[in-house]
C-alpha cells in the first residue's frame, strides 16, 4: 500500500526508552518458550519502611544477594529500583505500608530477567543510599534505600543528570526479522502485565492474568485455522510499556491489532457490565470511555516509566492520512467484533465506543481495544474466570477477525 510505505520512511524506528530496551521483541519470540521454574529466581520474603518526614528508610529482604539500581521520576515523584527478576513472596498488603516519605510501594516483573520495585513518595526526594547486604551471621540478605527530601528543582537536575547517562549508553533495539509468509499478521496484546496488575476483582482476581489467558485462547484459534500469523506483546507476566506495544505491531508490519482488557467501575460511579470494543478518537465518545482511556494510560506511570523522551511519531503529514485510512478499518473490524460478540457474550449497552487509547495510536495499523467486561461486576467476573466462556468468545473474535479479511484474502487484496 503506497501510503503505507512512504510513511514507513519517516515515521518507524524510533528510540525505545531506557532499561525497558527489547522487551517487545523478547516478549513475542518468547512465546512458545518453556517457563523457567520460579525457584531458580531470588526469593524476596519480607519488606519493612521506617524513618519519618526527615529520613526514611527501606528495606527489603531476600534469600540470597541481589544488585539492584535506582532512579528517581517526576510528576508524580516516585523512586525506582530496577532488580534481577525476582520472586515476589510479600504479603498482599505489603505495598499499603507507607511511612515518612514514602506514600505506597508496588513491585513486579517489568521484563524478562529483570523486576522492578517503585516507590510513590509525598514529594521530591533524594537517594541519599543505595546498597545491598549481603546474608550473614543468620541475617537474610537486604537491599537498602535511604531517602530524604529535597527541592523540585534539585530532584528534575537529578533526573535529567540520570537521563543523560542513560541515553549515552543505550543499545540499539533488536531489528525484526524478515518473514516472507504472506498471511497477514495478527497481534494480540494482553493488556497489563508483570508489575502492572490492571483491575483487581473482589477475590483477589488480577486483569492481567484474565486477559493473558484470554489472548493466549484467541492465538490459538487463529492459529488452528492457519489463515494467519499470530503474535504475542506478551504471553507471559511481563510488563511492556505502551509505546513499545504500538511499535512492536508497526515494525512487524502487522494487519491488525487487538488490545484485550478487563475494566473494573469504582462503586461511587455506578453499576456497569459487559463487554465493549473502542477503536481510536482524540474526543471520547463519552465520559465513561474518557475515564477508562486514562486509567489504561496511566500504566506507564505505574511501571515508573519515564516518559520524558518519548519521541513524537506523527509528525508528517503523510501519517495523517494513513491514519484517516486506518481509523476506517479499524472500525470495520469494530464493529465485526461486536456483530459476532453479540451472539456469545453479554454486551454493554453501548457496545461500541472510542477513546484516545495510546495502544491504539498507530497509524498503519488497524486497532482495537476489546474490554471484554467489568472485573466489578459479579457476573461479567465469573464469565471471566469461566473456561468455557472464554473459548466462545475467543472464538467469536476469531470469527470476526476472519469478517474483516475474508473478502481481501478472497480477492488475493492482502493488506500487509
Amino acid at each position: 500500500m503506497a501510503i503505507r510505505a512512504a510513511i514507513a520512511a519517516v515515521a518507524i524506528g524510533a528510540a525505545w526508552g531506557g532499561a525497558l530496551l527489547g522487551i517487545a521483541a523478547s516478549a513475542g519470540q518468547a512465546a512458545r518458550a518453556p517457563d523457567v521454574a520460579v525457584a531458580e529466581y531470588p526469593v524476596a520474603k519480607a519488606v519493612r519502611v521506617g524513618g519519618d518526614e526527615k529520613q526514611t528508610r527501606f528495606v527489603m529482604d531476600f534469600d540470597h544477594k541481589v544488585d539492584l539500581a535506582a532512579f528517581t521520576l517526576a510528576d508524580p515523584y516516585r523512586v525506582v529500583v530496577d532488580l534481577p527478576q525476582v520472586n515476589f513472596r510479600l504479603p498482599k498488603d505489603a505495598g499499603e505500608q507507607g511511612r515518612g516519605l514514602i506514600k505506597a510501594f508496588r513491585y513486579g516483573l517489568i521484563m524478562q530477567g529483570g523486576s522492578r520495585i517503585v516507590l510513590d513518595t509525598n514529594g521530591p526526594v533524594k537517594v541519599d543510599k543505595s546498597f545491598v547486604m549481603p546474608p550473614e551471621n543468620g541475617q537474610p540478605a537486604k537491599i537498602v534505600l535511604d531517602l530524604s527530601p529535597t527541592d523540585r528543582d534539585s530532584f528534575m537536575r537529578a533526573i535529567a543528570s540520570e537521563n543523560r547517562v542513560a541515553r549515552a549508553s543505550k543499545p540499539e533495539p533488536p531489528a525484526p526479522k524478515s518473514d516472507s509468509d504472506p498471511r497477514p499478521l495478527i497481534v494480540l496484546d494482553a493488556g497489563h502485565g508483570g508489575i502492572d496488575t490492571g483491575t483487581h476483582g473482589p477475590g483477589g482476581e488480577l486483569e492481567k492474568d484474565v486477559v493473558l489467558a484470554f489472548a493466549k485462547d484467541l492465538r490459538d484459534k487463529l492459529e488452528a485455522g492457519d489463515k494467519y500469523r499470530v503474535s504475542m506483546t506478551r504471553s507471559d507476566d511481563t510488563f511492556i510499556p505502551l509505546n513499545d506495544r504500538v511499535r512492536y505491531a508497526r515494525s512487524r508490519n502487522a494487519s491488525l491489532f487487538v488490545s484485550i482488557h478487563a475494566d473494573a467501575l469504582p462503586k461511587r460511579e455506578g453499576q456497569a457490565d459487559g463487554a465493549t470494543v473502542y477503536t481510536l478518537s482524540e474526543k471520547a465518545s463519552d465520559a465513561e470511555a474518557a475515564r477508562l482511556a486514562e486509567n489504561e494510560n496511566r500504566a506507564d506511570v505505574i511501571a515508573g516509566v519515564d516518559l520524558t523522551a518519548e519521541p513524537n511519531d506523527v509528525a508528517n503529514i503523510l501519517v495523517d492520512l494513513a491514519q484517516r485510512e486506518t481509523k476506517t478499518f479499524s472500525l470495520q473490524f469494530a464493529k465485526a467484533a461486536v456483530g459476532e460478540l453479540k451472539h456469545t457474550a453479554r454486551l454493554h449497552k453501548h457496545p461500541l465506543k472510542s477513546a484516545g487509547f495510546v495502544v491504539l495510536r498507530a497509524p498503519d495499523v488497524p486497532s482495537v481495544l476489546i474490554e471484554l467486561g467489568y472485573m466489578s461486576d459479579k457476573d461479567d467476573l465469573s464469565h471471566l474466570s469461566s473456561p468455557g466462556w472464554r473459548e466462545r468468545n475467543a472464538g467469536a473474535v476469531a470469527q470476526a477477525i476472519d469478517d474483516f479479511f475474508g473478502p481481501r484474502l478472497a480477492g488475493a487484496g492482502l493488506r500487509r
